[in-house]
């Protein structure tokens, strides 16, 4: 069974409990208003391109199911379905509720993970949890590998109607595009995400003026879209099929998870009133004018118009330029979600999740503004066959709701953990509203799973490839940190011991260790081989907390063992770079400087031997040791001086 507590790792980080006055969050300066324009750049992007195809999508058919009819009773029931599904799972679950459950600012699946972890730490249900949301953590991987390619893909499909001669050169234009993305990634966004929201400002307003260009021919359509009644006659008049065209409905809700996992970035007031005063009117406004389009047309165009609703809805006069704004806005909505792996990326590996990799700061003055090439390349693969293997942006709808719906659904069950154990609410008042996210979580999955056979088995296995390895590393380093604290001496009497049976020479010497008890084994390997011991000798143990920050004056603890021995702790928050030699800088805790040409760090590398001991499967022992394998160096990963640095391997079983 997979151990559900996040591992210490050797010579890297350790989750551990934090007391929260150490966490520190903040945006600064930064007025609500200009904090409101930046959300709705990056923010908003993914539902922001939802119209593009959302509307489409649900009156397509999907494999044996026929699609449902182009008649009032069908656009307005659809049109409900929409409007109260914004209602439902984004203002109330995520802006009115979910982002209340902040981790010291900070949101999404693993700040929220690690907020509950350490408010229920002990309880029973907390490893099912914990399980559940790394499940959620491995469908955002999907998502962000689906996104990227039916956003980009229902964009160029525009350009079709711009020239009838680029059908040919959709795919083509759509595979240079993300290639180009996913290229320039290493630069780093910082300058180009200055002008997202200014685009993404010009891009609702404009899909605003195109709804209410024909929302104003048919004013009774505001009046069918806000009556819920016409949501449950739709369902009465088709039943079975209003069940399946749900599957594409939640498609104009993708996205609204990223409210929550970009809270950090801009803070819940910013992103409430972004919604409530500029996207949500704009999003509804063009859903109603293509719906009064398809309305105010013949039967024989209504079928036509229905085909791609959003892009014929453009006047002649402006189609040009409003494609390639559209095409703009799924490019911003791309790059937000890759920003995005990025950041969930390092938030896995400062909590053990994930083995350390290669992170690069691309912005001296933004600290979110990290690039991390494993993922950045992984991610263009997987994008760039998405969209070869699936061809059209219709196709891939069938792959996009699946990952989402489940993230979603995931979140409901560990909101239900906030309200009850951590808010205390009585279940009186907390039963209702987990009821109806979970009604409507359950609506959605369940039409969702219907489409597996025709693409909804792509991020399921995704996320199934990439939950057993988040959960094979987390249990490996557990079951290798268990056999490595077999038989470890005490650091107090190994110091008393030390003292007189090696020779002590200039400098300092430090030790990194996983573990806040016993020795190291690169400090045993040491005096075991070279006999000597440094005036200084300091074994350092850095641990990750469940908060996102850690002040300054808490990032430090020492322990004074006697004799030039110390035991030091580092402290960090999941959000924050772990930057040893700049946390040891004008320290004196330890009796003088840390002057690194006179500082030599000692590292533990660990070949892993698998073996039959209980614990784990045989093939998660060899997936284990081949992460082990490939991850990158402890020294990278801390900023260690690479001329200062030594390794002493060893090999153990598990």
């Amino acid at each position: 069974m997979t151990d559900p507590t996040p591992p210490r790792d050797q010579d890297g980080p350790a989750a551990a409990s934090a007391d929260p006055a150490h966490a520190h969050h903040g945006h600064g300066g930064a007025s609500r208003l200009g904090l409101a324009v930046g959300a709705i750049g990056v923010v908003f992007g993914d539902i922001g391109t939802s119209p593009l195809y959302a509307f489409r999508e649900t009156f397509a058919s999907h494999g044996d199911v026929p699609g449902i009819k182009v008649d009032p009773v069908h656009i307005h029931g659809v049109l409900s379905l929409v409007f109260w599904s914004m209602m439902i799972v984004v203002t109330i679950k995520y802006v009115l509720t979910i982002m209340r459950a902040d981790n010291k600012g900070e949101g999404g699946s693993l700040a929220l993970l690690a907020l509950i972890n350490r408010k229920s730490e002990g309880r029973r249900w907390a490893g099912p949890l914990v399980l559940l949301g790394v499940f959620a953590t491995a469908l955002f991987y999907g998502d962000s590998m689906i996104t990227p390619a039916m956003s980009v893909l229902s964009a160029t499909e525009g350009l079709q109607y711009v020239h009838p001669g680029f059908k040919a050169w959709i795919v083509p234009l759509a595979v240079a595009i993300l290639f180009a993305l996913f290229a320039i990634q290493s630069r780093g966004t910082e300058r180009v995400g200055r002008l997202f929201g200014p685009i993404m400002l010009t891009y609702f307003a404009t899909l605003a003026t195109l709804g209410l260009m024909y929302v104003v021919t048919m004013p009774s359509i505001i009046l069918a879209t806000l009556n819920p009644l016409n949501a449950l006659i739709f369902f009465q008049t088709d039943g079975f099929r209003a069940f399946v065209a749900m599957g594409s409905v939640v498609l104009a809700v993708t996205g609204a998870e990223a409210l929550y996992a970009d809270m950090g970035h801009f803070g819940r007031k910013p992103i409430g009133m972004s919604w409530l005063t500029v996207v949500l009117p704009c999003l509804m406004l063009n859903y109603m004018g293509q719906g009064a389009m398809v309305l105010s047309a013949d039967t024989a165009t209504a079928a036509m118009l229905i085909r791609d609703p959003f892009f014929l809805m453009i006047p002649d006069l402006v189609r040009i330029p409003v494609t390639f704004l559209a095409l703009a806005a799924t490019i911003i909505a791309s790059q937000a979600v890759i920003s995005g792996a990025f950041s969930l990326t390092q938030q896995a590996i400062q909590l053990g999740f994930i083995p350390r990799m290669q992170i690069k700061h691309t912005s001296a003055s933004a600290r979110g503004q990290i690039y991390i090439p494993a993922v950045n390349w992984g991610l263009m693969i997987m994008v760039l066959v998405l969209v070869l293997f699936f061809q059209s942006s219709s196709n891939l709808a069938a792959a996009y709701g699946i990952a989402v719906t489940g993230a979603m659904f995931i979140d409901t069950i560990l909101l239900a953990a906030v309200l009850l154990s951590l808010w205390r609410w009585p279940i009186w008042k907390a039963a209702p509203l987990i009821a109806l996210f979970i009604v409507v979580d359950m609506a959605y999955l369940g039409a969702n799973l219907i489409k597996v056979p025709d693409g909804g088995w792509v991020p399921l296995l995704i996320g199934m490839l990439i939950f057993t390895l988040l959960t094979t590393w987390a249990r490996g380093r557990s079951l290798m940190r268990a056999s490595m604290a077999e038989g470890t001496i005490p650091i107090g009497i190994f110091a008393k011991s030390a003292k007189n049976s090696a020779c002590r020479v200039p400098g300092t010497a430090i030790f990194m260790a996983s573990s806040a008890d016993g020795v190291p084994s690169a400090l045993l390997h040491n005096i075991k081989h070279n006999k000597v011991l440094h005036e200084r000798v300091i074994v350092l143990t850095v641990l990750v907390e469940d908060v996102p920050y850690i002040a300054e004056d808490c990032r430090a603890s020492l322990t004074d063992l006697g004799d030039g021995f110390y035991r030091m702790t580092l402290r960090y928050g999941f959000l924050e770079e772990t930057d040893i030699p700049a946390a040891l800088e004008g320290s004196q805790m330890c009796g003088g400087k840390f002057e690194m040409m006179q500082t030599s760090f000692f590292l533990s590398r660990q070949t892993l031997l698998a073996s039959k001991k209980p614990g784990m499967a045989l093939w998660r022992e060899k997936l284990f040791a081949w992460m082990l394998r490939n991850a990158a160096t402890a020294m990278a990963f801390f900023k260690l001086p690479t001329n200062r640095v030594v390794e002493l391997g060893s090999q153990v079983e598990i």
